[in-house]
């Protein structure tokens, strides 16, 4: 790359205002950094909580944006795919969107990276004052760092539809990895967005007979039928009695092997711990911020149901390969859960088609 390349990018200088386009020069590349063109930017739901100022992690300013695919542009040195074959300009990818230190005693010791304590986000917890400044997709340009794991798309593919592999998808096949007795018959997951439908994909492809999803919104509920569910109960329609008794009556009165809570809504644990089976599964992957209290009656819902629950934070490489995996053997049904699409000078109204749930999965394409 000459000199004096630059890239476009929007910039989220103060929370609750719009970002601003700004222009940056990129700067030389150091040892093991490549330019990556970026091809498709996802708006993650955690996006408009960092524009809300509700993420502690976000330093200002900051390029949001932490879902990428794009193509290699340039890197210095030597750099491996996971599998350890070589990285070369022009090669499509997708990366980790998180870097763990490999040193610490969540790493090292609890073998769990997405635990690290010292770990940096793309357009979470990078501000672009910080080298190499292209630290976040919504932009022309990424630099992805020498310690980012990185995966090449070799498969013909829409870049757009494999963006929140990145994100929900790895979430969410975190939580499924952690499930190593399966999931059973019947499997209900609570929220209709990216989350739940990763989840009803999840289900389905681990062998579940069963897999209903509980959501307010009809349009998205039935999409999830696209990913493997079986059955759409509407939040909007019945109440917490009503879908209780739907469950138990399809479960000989037992209720569900496993509950996926994806959703991070007040009340959601009060009404999926209560759908849980004796010595069931109850795993939530939703909460990416505090969202207020739910009361929980340990004796009844937990303790004398001998049940498990299991939270999920983040997500490592092998939970990235794992939605890549099964994105690539549902194409048709994840490039329908990309419903917008918008330029990169309009990352706001990308944001705010997010925020009223217009949106199922929004991406900017720079």
């Amino acid at each position: 790359m000459g000199a004096d390349m630059k890239s476009k990018a929007m910039v989220l200088t103060r929370f609750n205002t719009p970002l601003e386009l700004k222009e940056f020069e990129i700067p030389p590349l150091k040892d093991g950094e490549i330019l990556v063109k970026v091809e498709a930017a996802g708006v993650c739901g955690s996006d408009v909580h960092m524009w809300r100022g509700e993420d502690k992690r976000t330093p200002l300013p900051i390029i949001l944006g932490h879902e990428g695919v794009g193509r290699v542009a340039e890197l210095k040195g030597h750099r491996n795919y996971v599998d350890g074959r070589r990285i070369a300009p022009g090669d499509l990818i997708l990366w980790n969107r998180g870097m763990s230190c490999h040193s610490c005693y969540e790493c090292v010791i609890l073998n769990e990276p997405s635990l690290c304590s010292h770990r940096k986000v793309y357009g979470i917890n990078l501000s672009c004052e910080e080298e190499p400044y292209l630290n976040g997709c919504y932009s022309q340009y990424i630099i992805l760092r020498a310690n980012t794991d990185i995966f090449k798309i070799e498969e013909e593919i829409d870049p757009s539809v494999l963006v929140s592999a990145a994100c929900s998808g790895a979430t969410i096949a975190h939580g499924f990895d952690m499930i190593n007795e399966g999931v059973g018959q019947t499997v209900v997951v609570q929220g209709p967005g990216p989350l739940g439908a990763y989840a009803a994909a999840f289900a389905k492809s681990r062998g579940a007979a069963n897999i209903i999803v509980i959501g307010g919104s009809q349009a998205r509920l039935k999409l999830c039928k696209e990913f493997g569910a079986t059955h759409i109960l509407n939040r909007k329609e019945l109440s917490i009695e009503e879908r209780r008794d739907i469950i138990y009556d399809m479960t000989q009165g037992r209720g569900a092997d496993l509950v996926v809570e994806a959703v991070g809504m007040q009340g959601a644990a009060e009404e999926g711990l209560k759908l849980v089976r004796m010595g069931g599964t109850y795993l939530t992957a939703g909460y990416a911020q505090q969202v207020g209290s739910d009361t929980i009656d340990f004796f009844t819902d937990v303790v004398r149901k001998n049940i498990k629950i299991q939270g999920v934070w983040v997500s490592s490489s092998r939970h990235t390969y794992q939605a890549m995996d099964i994105v690539h053997k549902n194409k048709t049904a994840f490039s329908k859960m990309i419903t917008h699409r918008f330029k990169l000078e309009e990352a706001n109204e990308a944001l705010q088609a997010m925020e009223s749930k217009e949106a199922l999965k929004a991406v900017i394409l720079p």
